[in-house]
């Protein structure tokens, strides 16, 4: 026997496959009749409002053993099915023009309703873009989600920054959730759900990525979240259409600067130059969103160090470290050779290489080909 709840999901999913009718006319029709109200609507009303024959058809005489798959494969694959009326359904996203009718859900339902940021960038950011992507994503993951698209680059530098501080993450795909894309983030979408984050998606089970996907999942991205935090684009990025799509959306635009040689960072100076806020601090989006800190998602080694009181020598250990002349010398974006850090240091040879070894074991260096790259620490 059918119960009213799968009743339900056949009916958003009859609507889900009518062709070529626009999401946010399927909106309008369900504000104005109701879900029940829209299904029962008979031919000749559905040909006076427009509808076109297979439109009609695809109404009328619903292709129900496909449903019935497409609930199975969500079952199986332990998604959860939210349509636009249902009060789970993220109240933020329904603001934005062309809303999905349906989203298909993995893990914490609870987040689709939480404050979100967007953070997104170059699938090809650069190292020093990845870390700091990396500290802003831990630091401001204690006062809202951050939401972004599971992408290689900025998108998983943002999801892992969440997660390695015990923080809320949200993933947006453009496939369907019984399958991972890219692939090799398959680690991380599992680490995703096991930390009581969530991953959505409006593609229906079993699709596969194509070009045209990724677009269109942007909207849900920028929807989803009170602002749009870009770290790293070149001007041809497709992290610009997201800045578009967030002003569109009324969300606030923010933008990481970076150097000016650096085509990397082209597309955030553009985006500065167009009124976009410039951060170079988590409290700049933290004071613009108005944010306060999500209840019971402190950060873990805040919390140690809070309890031991160590938290006011680890900061003058930090600051005494910035002060050494060696790790002056390293640059943040270009790579430093060691002849030049011995140089500008003054120091012997033997002495740069072991006091790097030290730095990069606190995380403040890290080795790439051809030398050592500063890397961003705040305390």
């Amino acid at each position: 026997m059918m119960t009213s709840a799968h009743t339900t999901l056949v009916s958003y999913l009859r609507l889900r496959l009518v062709p070529r009718l626009a999401n946010n006319i399927k909106i309008k029709l369900l504000r104005q009749f109701g879900l029940d109200g829209l299904l029962q609507l008979d031919a000749s009303a559905l040909s006076s409002m427009g509808f076109s024959y297979t439109q009609r058809q695809a109404m009328l005489y619903p292709a129900i053993e496909r449903i019935e798959q497409i609930i199975e494969l969500a079952v199986k694959h332990r998604m959860s099915i939210i349509g636009y009326l249902d009060k789970r359904y993220p109240q933020q996203l329904k603001h934005i023009e062309n809303a999905p009718i349906v989203l298909f859900v993995q893990g914490n339902i609870k987040l689709l309703n939480l404050p979100q940021l967007a953070m997104v960038g170059s699938r090809s950011a650069t190292l020093g873009a990845r870390n700091h992507c990396h500290q802003f994503a831990a630091e401001l993951s204690r006062y809202c989600v951050i939401t972004s698209g599971l992408a290689i680059g900025i998108d998983a530098a943002a999801h892992c920054g969440a997660l390695d501080a015990n923080g809320y993450t949200l993933a947006v795909v453009a496939t369907g959730l019984d399958s991972v894309y890219p692939t090799r983030h398959r680690a991380l979408a599992k680490r995703i759900l096991d930390q009581q984050g969530t991953i959505i998606s409006e593609c229906l089970p079993g699709s596969k990525p194509f070009a045209g996907a990724f677009p269109r999942r942007n909207r849900i991205v920028t929807g989803m979240s009170l602002g749009v935090f870009v770290i790293e684009a070149t001007l041809k990025s497709g992290s610009l259409i997201s800045a578009r799509l967030a002003l569109e959306q009324n969300r606030e635009v923010f933008a990481m600067p970076g150097a000016i040689s650096n085509p990397q960072t082209q597309g955030c100076h553009y985006l500065l130059k167009q009124g976009a806020l410039l951060v170079d601090n988590s409290a700049d989006i933290v004071d613009v969103l108005d944010l306060k800190p999500l209840p019971g998602r402190i950060n873990i080694e805040q919390q140690l160090l809070a309890k031991t009181g160590l938290k006011k020598l680890q900061k003058k250990c930090s600051q005494d470290l910035f002060l050494d002349p060696l790790l002056r010398s390293v640059d943040y974006e270009a790579v430093t050779t060691v002849d030049i850090i011995a140089s500008r240091s003054k120091l012997p040879i033997e002495e740069v290489l072991t006091r790097l070894m030290t730095l990069e074991l606190r995380g403040l260096v890290t080795a790439v080909p051809g030398g050592y790259i500063k890397l961003q620490h705040r305390v």
